[in-house]
């Protein structure tokens, strides 16, 4: 899977996991959680996460789409604040838990999406005016000038919060998970996110099939 990059100053990392089990809560994914989280608040306060290399590079590419970070919050830069505030993460099912562990600990925003909820080919632009979608958690998500992933029926996704529709259930087998990396991020280093991305949904998940691109 492909997805068409309209708007500057980054790339997308992309990893398709197929046949993933309904298996009950992993106790070794949520342990690793507990720990990463532990780490992440001896190493940040608020201030010092503020001045974090991949914080800064991650606002600098919200700017260059015109969109303030200060207002609208990088996913990843509001996971970050609630794993140093101590107020811990809200735990939903493993495939978003994977999913928000690299997250927080690369600093980028990821998202997770059930593959068959989605149609057509895929673009990652500005919203446009008048487009919304029901945001996971949230009311209707006005999206005009906002970053968005699009499929043949409208926005789904974004990396400030996504969309209802193509949300993860306990009834998802295939998983798109996207990755929005700041341009400056050498390919290394996104393939290195990719490679623990699908070891995690194949040994937490019983992913039959890994296969990932980058955009």
């Amino acid at each position: 899977m492909e997805i068409c990059v309209e708007l500057p100053s980054a790339r997308l990392g992309l990893l398709e996991a197929d046949g993933l089990g309904l298996a009950p809560p992993d106790r070794a994914l949520a342990q690793l959680l507990s720990e990463v989280c532990q780490q992440k608040r001896g190493e940040f306060t608020l201030e010092s996460l503020a001045q974090a290399e991949a914080t800064r590079a991650v606002r600098a590419m919200f700017r260059a789409w015109g969109v303030d970070p200060s207002r609208y919050r990088p996913s990843s830069e509001a996971l970050l604040r609630r794993v140093v505030q101590g107020k811990g993460l809200y735990r939903v099912l493993d495939a978003v838990d994977i999913a928000n562990l690299g997250s927080i600990e690369t600093g980028w925003p990821y998202g997770c999406y059930d593959r068959s909820r989605i149609h057509g080919p895929i673009t990652f632009r500005a919203g446009q005016a008048g487009e919304t979608y029901e945001g996971i958690g949230k009311r209707s998500w006005h999206l005009a000038g906002r970053p968005v992933l699009a499929d043949g029926e409208g926005p789904f996704g974004s990396p400030i919060s996504d969309s209802t529709r193509t949300r993860i259930t306990q009834s998802t087998h295939d998983i798109l998970a996207v990755i929005y990396v700041p341009l400056s991020v050498p390919t290394a280093a996104i393939d290195w996110a990719l490679d623990r991305l699908g070891e995690r949904f194949s040994q937490y998940q019983g992913a039959r099939a890994v296969r990932s691109t980058i955009c």
